[in-house]
Formats: structure tokens, sequence, C-alpha cells
């Protein structure tokens, strides 16, 4: 008796359908940095490396809702080891063919690492995905032994009133379930999880438009900010 492996095509996590499961976009991903969010993307690896550069006690890092690498790929560059990890498997077989480290397919609910396997995790623009925040916050904790990097698209934004009337007219798929947070509200969403444990937190905003005087400052408004968790315990 001959038997048939049926594999049903993956579209949807948490019964939801998400973008990064729909090879029209996943496949043309890489082409929104190389087109208009090129200066963008300049701005929010700054901000990430201002906030975690400084810090030599991080020399491996786990990226979760890595993609297709875009910012796995550059960790190397302020001289950190990245792995990479996503529950797509269509934005990690692009990565496959462009990162050169290890990748590894599982739900950030769920890390597949032991506890402190790398020095930090960081999420940059996918943390706004996650059904369950506070429950990722503390994976990320017990993967992690000394920090917890975030790179969200920020709430205070008037690019947030542009995404969301794009959605009402069918025009833009990559935010519909996406949740955004502003610096305060991501504190709290730590707090709630890291209750009882010992650390500091920094941010910084960028995302200004261009002709604004700053383009990085610790006032909570600009399209993004980048935020970092210290564990003090850990040192």
């Amino acid at each position: 008796m001959a038997f048939e492996l049926i594999t049903p095509e993956l579209k949807e996590w948490q019964n939801r359908k998400e973008w990064f499961f729909q090879r029209q976009y996943t496949d043309t991903y890489e082409l929104w940095y190389e087109g208009r969010y090129k200066r963008a993307e300049i701005w929010q690896k700054k901000v990430i490396a201002d906030l975690i550069g400084s810090d030599k006690n991080i020399q491996t890092l786990l990226e979760f809702g890595c993609g297709t690498t875009r910012f796995t790929r550059w960790w190397k560059e302020i001289g950190i080891e990245a792995t990479g990890g996503d529950i797509s498997p269509f934005m990690l077989a692009q990565g496959a063919h462009l990162f050169d480290g290890d990748l590894v397919m599982g739900d950030s609910h769920h890390m597949p690492f032991k506890d402190n396997t790398f020095d930090a995790v960081a999420f940059i623009t996918t943390f706004e995905y996650y059904r369950d925040p506070v429950k990722v916050i503390r994976e990320a904790a017990r993967v992690g032994r000394h920090g917890i990097v975030f790179g969200m698209m920020n709430r205070n934004s008037p690019k947030l009133i542009r995404r969301r009337a794009q959605q009402l007219f069918g025009k833009n798929p990559f935010y519909i379930s996406a949740r955004f947070y502003t610096p305060a509200k991501l504190t709290g969403l730590i707090e709630k999880a890291l209750a009882g444990e010992k650390y500091m937190i920094k941010w910084i905003c960028t995302g200004l438009p261009k002709w604004f005087p700053v383009q990085e400052w610790h006032l909570p408004y600009g399209d993004f900010f980048g935020l970092y968790v210290k564990k003090i315990d850990s040192y």
C-alpha cells in the first residue's frame, strides 16, 4: 500500500493570516530596504548600535523574528556573533542564502534553546506581531543571560495614521495584525514580565523627518525606537 504525504500550505500563525507566510510579500521583502526604507534602516542600526554596541558583555546574540536576516547579517559589524530564528519558512529560505551563520525555525513563545544560551536576545520590528508579548519577554530573559534588545515601530508617529488608512483600503497587508507600542507601553510589559528581577532600561527614538535638526533623541516621538533591557544580576 502506498501512502502520499500531504503537506498543507502554511498560511496562518496564532489563528491569524500573516503576510510572512505569503510568498508574494516575503519574496520582495529585501527590496523594501534597498529602496524607500534605506535611509530609515541606516538610522535604525545606528540607534541599536548606540544602545548595545558599548556593552562588551554582549558577544553572542539570538535575533528572533530574523526574517531574511537583514539585521542578522549586520550584528557582526559591531562585534556581535548572531544566530537567527524565525517561524516563517519562506523568510528563512531567503536568509539561508544571504547569511553565513546559524538559523533555526521556531516560535518565539517557545524558543528552542536552553537557559542562558546567548548573551542577549533581539527583536527587530517583529515584536509587534506577538499575541502574548509578556510570555515572549520571559522567554527572551530565559535564553539571553545579559539582556534583551528591541527595535520597534513607534506608536507615537504620524505614520501610524497613514498605515491604518492604507489598511482600510486594503493597501497595506503588513500591519493588519501588528500592535504598535511606545517606549512607555513596552516598558510596562517588561515590568510585568520581569517582576522581581533586577534590570535597567534605556531607549532612543529615531525615524524623524529628514529636515528635522536631530535624527535621534530621548523623547518618545519618531517612527522607530530602540530599547535595551540590561539584566543587572548577570554582571
